[in-house]
């Protein structure tokens, strides 16, 4: 028995600009396209539902090729501290928070950017003692590369003046060898490490919270790295099969690995593809940094900090010593690299140990590329995980931070698809909004909503198409199923995300107008708008 979805503005993205009339379902698999005609009568004994799409826009299934799920989720239901435009603003609300909770308690906060605040201020550790003077707290910055901690919980992490840098972090110091609280990428492991444990009643109602939010949002599926995180591969692993178990929910999560937990995924009893709604990826490897905390390894030291040069997470041989593991495990790799030098060591580990298996191996990122970088990527069989709402989010600090001669090359989207170079498109949520409609605007205009400039570098804009490519296409493509997802085709997934309005052709402020109305995964409605 089968579905007919039709009376709607069907793109199937197999070539640009097709659309079909209807499209026939039966099971989880689009049986055919055409007219409504020519399939209901070839068909119309076997139709058990037809769906009115109304003159909708209907596209194969976005999915965010770059996130964290559990992480949106604490995002959720945690202190976000994204949206405060000042100090002031930001310390109030630590201050109120710390009084509703135990003395002794963990106050943990998400997403504070001193770029939003007019002095770029970055809290001292004494200032957050005043603030929050009986609570050990710890902060993360928009990026996840840096964090702040006040003396509680430097204190509870055995962080003293005697502490030693942890391999690939920074412990910043004032002038007298103290801790600021200011902590850079692994440094902040020290304090991580003495927070509670989360139990798995929270990881998994951070997980259910999160999924019930990408799919209202039009997502179908997601590529996501949580594994390290959450109390071990195995609580973690199963909150997913719990959550996503196909009867309550259905989402299609792809699981990259973080290499610390690899081993123990290769000898757990979860399979590659667990279900049909979860699946296990290449291993994680952090490179570098961020841009944002200046912590992104550069080839040549920050505009703005000339003695200042980022953070090598690994270092060369300790990088290409991660890839021979994953390939020992049989697994692609999946590199964060956000500077240029870091790019440079992590294309020399995959050229070391070329990939064992069809999977593709992904640099998720590449936040500052070169023209001899280019050239060594397009030798590869990569995907780049790219993340359009950075432009918008990070221009025009990224100025200040890299100059003007190497800012082209940063963030350039349009120069990395002009070199045939495939590209999926993500949020890496929770640090950017995982909105899918904010990251197409985000590729189309490369500006801010409200602002009306030309855009950051309006040379790298994609069209509408090329941007809504990357969340259908392009992820399909990053984890080899471009011959099964990504397309409104015979024999492909029916994972479809339907719009109000059609945002390949009526303009770009018309994409953050549009309103999801129909999320359909396996040809089952997971998500319907209540007002048409």
């Amino acid at each position: 028995m089968g579905t007919l979805y039709c009376n709607g503005n069907i793109y199937t993205l197999v070539q640009e600009g097709e659309t079909v009339e209807a499209v026939y379902v039966e099971g989880k698999t689009i049986t055919e396209t055409g007219t409504v005609q020519s399939l209901l009568k070839k068909y119309g004994d076997q139709l058990e539902s037809t769906i009115d799409l109304g003159g909708a826009t209907m596209f194969p299934g976005f999915v965010d090729s770059h996130l964290h799920i559990i992480g949106h989720g604490e995002k959720l239901l945690r202190r976000d501290l994204s949206h405060f435009t000042s100090a002031e603003e930001m310390g109030g609300f630590l201050k109120s928070e710390a009084e509703k909770e135990y003395p002794g308690n963990w106050i943990i906060g998400d997403g504070w950017n001193e770029n939003n605040f007019l002095d770029r201020k970055i809290f001292h550790r004494l200032e957050l003692d005043e603030l929050v003077p009986q609570h050990p707290m710890l902060l993360s910055r928009v990026c996840r590369h840096a964090f702040l901690a006040n003396s509680k919980a430097l204190e509870l992490a055995g962080i003293t003046k005697e502490t030693e840098n942890p391999p690939g972090g920074i412990i910043v110091r004032d002038e007298n060898g103290e801790a600021t609280g200011y902590l850079l990428d692994s440094a902040a492991d020290l304090v991580k490490k003495a927070v509670p444990t989360v139990t798995e009643e929270y990881i998994s109602n951070a997980l259910a919270a999160s999924v019930h939010d990408l799919i209202s949002l039009g997502l179908t599926g997601g590529h996501t790295e949580d594994l390290g995180y959450y109390g071990g591969f195995e609580k973690t692993a199963s909150a997913f099969k719990e959550v996503l178990n196909g009867d309550s929910v259905k989402f299609k999560a792809h699981l990259l690995v973080h290499h610390s937990v690899a081993s123990d995924y290769r000898q757990s009893n979860f399979s590659k593809n667990e279900s049909p709604y979860i699946e296990f990826g290449a291993m994680k490897i952090f490179s570098d940094g961020a841009f944002g905390g200046r912590t992104a390894l550069l080839s040549r030291p920050y505009n703005d900090a000339p003695d200042i040069s980022g953070v090598a997470i690994h270092q060369p041989e300790e990088l290409k010593d991660l890839v021979k593991k994953a390939r020992t495990l049989n697994m692609a790799v999946a590199v964060h690299t956000i500077g240029d030098l870091s790019l440079e060591y992590t294309l020399e580990a995959i050229r070391s140990h070329p990939a064992v298996t069809e999977e593709r191996d992904r640099i998720i990122h590449a936040g500052l590329v070169r023209p001899d970088l280019i050239e060594q990527m397009k030798q590869l069989p990569i995907v780049i995980d790219i993340q359009p709402s950075f432009v918008p989010s990070d221009f025009p600090w990224l100025i200040e931070r890299l100059g003007l001669e190497r800012i082209p090359y940063a963030l350039a989207w349009k120069t990395l698809l002009d070199h045939g170079l495939h590209c999926a498109g993500g949020s890496d949520a929770p640090i950017e909004a995982v909105n899918p409609l904010e990251g197409i605007y985000a590729a189309v205009t490369r500006r801010k909503p409200g602002e009306t400039h030309e855009g950051y570098q309006k040379e790298e804009k994609l069209t509408a198409y090329q941007a809504v490519e990357l969340y259908t296409k392009g992820g399909a493509y990053a984890i080899n199923k471009e011959h099964s997802r990504g397309r409104i085709e015979a024999g492909f997934d029916a994972d479809f995300t339907v719009l109000d309005k059609d945002i390949l052709t009526g303009g770009p402020e018309l994409i953050l107008e549009a309103k999801v109305l129909y999320t359909i995964i396996d040809n089952s409605i997971q998500y319907r708008a209540f007002h048409r």
